[in-house]
């Protein structure tokens, strides 16, 4: 099997070092499972992600990747096993000994410091980039408007786009929205951004910017949780790597262990039909698959 990429390290010495000394994880997923009608979509999945630590979901598509993520941010309700962000459990209370599900300010409360960017930009059209980081600032936050803007334009000079803070999206090639929603995200100061398939609706050739945002917010040491189908940004950023399959972790480790040393066999697989599709693509598109 091919490497994906050379990899040198998926993150420095000193950033392992920080997700191993941290006692306690800044996401523990115990036991998860969660259907939609007679289709039972994640099947017991457990999973941790210390603090600083980079953490990347492959799979196949309908997997149950995008749900674990929602799941973790509270976009959606699980049925049985727990989330807890920051020791905390989320999406329920227990009371005298039963589980009931939790208020929607609680639920907040919970999540306060998980940030979220989506396949989609969900940008407001009528605000400039700046009026869009800025607004959760001034409503949720309630800071002043100065502040707001003080704060939103940092942002926007973190994801490089400084320079169009009064832009409207309209104006905005599509890998600049997506970094407009992170630097959005990334204004209410969260200690753990999710990411679901941040560069899925991308052209190709703007996929790069977005990602080399993801890099330098690892560098970082933010903590991410990213489905992602860019197994090259995977293998050169991860701490960890989990692979899912049928609502299964299948597989989980080390880039190294899970691209390089893979020995399962739907992950080979899946592997596999990576390395055939580039190949394909690498010759033009012709001759059909490898």
């Amino acid at each position: 099997m091919n490497a994906i990429v050379d990899m040198p390290s998926s993150r420095d010495a000193a950033s392992s070092a920080t997700s191993s000394a941290s006692s306690t994880p800044l996401i523990q997923v115990s036991g998860l499972r969660k259907r939609f009608g007679d289709v039972e979509v994640l099947r017991g999945i457990d999973l941790e992600i210390a603090k600083s630590e980079v953490v990347c979901i492959v799979g196949p598509s309908g997997s149950g990747k995008s749900t674990l993520l929602r799941c973790i941010a509270a976009l959606e309700t699980y049925d049985t096993g727990d989330v807890r962000i920051e020791g905390e459990l989320l999406g329920y209370s227990e009371r005298n000994g039963r589980r009931v599900r939790a208020s929607h300010g609680e639920i907040n409360r919970v999540r306060r410091n998980v940030g979220m960017v989506f396949q989609q930009f969900n940008l407001w059209p009528h605000m400039t980039a700046l009026g869009n980081v800025s607004e959760a600032l001034l409503r949720v936050q309630h800071l002043s408007r100065d502040d707001a803007k003080r704060r939103a334009l940092a942002m926007l000079d973190t994801v490089g786009l400084a320079h169009k803070a009064d832009a409207y999206p309209a104006k905005l090639s599509g890998g600049q929205q997506q970094r407009v929603a992170i630097a959005r995200a990334l204004a209410m100061e969260p200690h753990i951004m999710l990411f679901d398939e941040p560069t899925s609706a991308l052209d190709p050739e703007l996929v790069g910017e977005v990602l080399q945002v993801m890099k330098q917010l690892a560098r970082d040491g933010m903590t991410m949780a990213v489905v992602t189908h860019e197994m090259g940004f995977a293998a050169q950023v991860a701490d960890k790597v989990v692979f899912i399959d049928q609502g299964h972790v299948a597989a989980e480790g080390t880039p190294q262990t899970v691209f390089h040393d893979a020995t399962q066999p739907r992950l080979r697989q899946f592997l596999q039909n990576y390395f055939d599709r580039n190949a394909f693509w690498a010759r033009g598109g012709e001759g059909g698959p490898a």
